[in-house]
């Protein structure tokens, strides 16, 4: 089922990717920072793949989704997508380092079922059984026909069998045939192009490339929309088993590799940036480096309520409550709003305190200047020191 071959520029980015988890591997790995920074990439995996299939939910509110505090402006049935995608990644994830694990159309079928929130009525786990079409809704034309319905089960167990046995194959490379192949037997009504990213990730991580940089490419996709759909371009009009998609292939895994060279530096530099904030609390509050959760979110410009916070930090409301008030009282945080509304942003005091506690230059970072400014320049402070420690160019 489909055919293609390795071009130089796919095998130039196949070295590339495995230079790059060798680095990963190698970096030490903070528990907290790690399983924060599964969080944030979960967030923005979630909303980009939920937005393509036209589930308009921004980062932030998926982030107060998955945290249990559903903004107002998403309905329920968008909250229940979300929380769908991120449960069927957080389930291939801990499917993929079972021992026993085998690739079935079943398990296909069940990643599909988390994806549309077990809604039945979307097909949710279940094989279409009617002829669908893919449509160019601007041209309002159809642009693609995937296999006819009586065929597609036997296709899913097919495509099952031969992940099962694809060992010979690059893995970057398995994962994107996998995508290509789910999606041009389009075997569901709704929820194709979300499976088959999963099915991609879940691809990556069985075939040992683990850190979180390399399961999280739907956030790419999201930003290179055009890019991604023009890669399908070389399925053609309608079903052929025998098509050549290597173009696809070239897209996938050169997207694969421009977004973990750029995920890379943004989790180094983060990480030092949290490692600042746990400083920051320690010495300047003489408090939990659980504090660090809300003064991290609040220096990335985002709101953080009592609900989402303890949801971070793992405490009770009581002490969410006295810790957010402690950091507003320091300066650290600014409170807006009041009683079960009250939210919190960076308060004045905490771009300069984290430039003194990480020893930076503090140009452009003063009280008179936009916060957003203040951070960007702590940002471009604190990657330049990233770079020079690991010898970046």
């Amino acid at each position: 089922m489909y055919s293609f071959h390795l071009t130089d520029c796919i095998r130039a980015d196949l070295v590339r990717l495995d230079e790059l988890r060798a680095r990963l591997d190698a970096q030490p790995r903070l528990r907290v920072w790690l399983g924060r920074t599964r969080r944030e990439l979960e967030a923005e995996a979630v909303a980009a793949s939920t937005s393509m299939e036209g589930v308009a939910v921004t980062v932030d509110e998926v982030r107060r989704i998955l945290a249990g505090d559903r903004p107002r402006s998403v309905s329920a049935e968008d909250a229940g997508l979300v929380e769908g995608y991120r449960d069927a990644m957080n389930f291939v994830l801990r499917r993929a380092d079972d021992p026993d694990f085998r690739w079935q159309s079943e398990l296909i079928l069940g990643i599909h079922y988390r994806v549309l929130a077990g809604d039945y009525s979307h097909g949710a786990g279940r094989v279409r059984t009617g002829q669908n079409r893919l449509v160019d809704a601007t041209a309002k034309r159809a642009v693609y026909l995937p296999p006819p319905p009586e065929s597609v089960p036997d296709l899913v167990s097919d495509l099952a069998e031969w992940a099962q046995s694809a060992g010979e194959v690059p893995v970057p490379v398995a994962a994107s045939l996998i995508h290509v192949r789910l999606a041009g037997i389009h075997p569901f009504s709704d929820g194709n192009g979300r499976t088959a990213r999963i099915l991609a990730s879940l691809m990556m991580h069985r075939g040992g490339f683990r850190g979180p940089e390399f399961t999280s490419l739907e956030e790419w996709w999201g930003r290179h929309r055009d890019d991604y759909y023009a890669a399908f371009g070389c399925l053609g009009n309608e079903w052929d088993p025998g098509i050549d998609v290597t173009p696809f292939v070239a897209a996938h895994v050169r997207a694969q590799t421009l977004q973990v060279e750029a995920l890379s530096l943004r989790m180094s530099t983060e990480r030092h940036l949290w490692l600042v904030l746990e400083e920051l609390v320690r010495h300047e509050l003489r408090a939990d480096p659980r504090l660090a959760n809300a003064l991290y979110d609040a220096f990335m410009g985002r709101e953080v309520g009592n609900r989402y916070y303890r949801d971070l930090a793992d405490v009770s409301v009581a002490t969410a409550t006295n810790d957010l008030a402690r950091m507003d009282a320091a300066g650290l945080l600014r409170a807006l709003g009041a009683g079960r509304t009250r939210r919190y942003a960076a308060g004045p005091r905490l771009m300069s305190l984290v430039a003194m506690t990480a020893g930076v230059a503090r140009d452009g970072i003063y009280p008179e200047q936009p916060v957003e400014n203040q951070r960007d320049a702590l940002l471009v402070a604190l990657a330049d020191r990233v770079r020079d420690a690991e010898g970046r160019s």
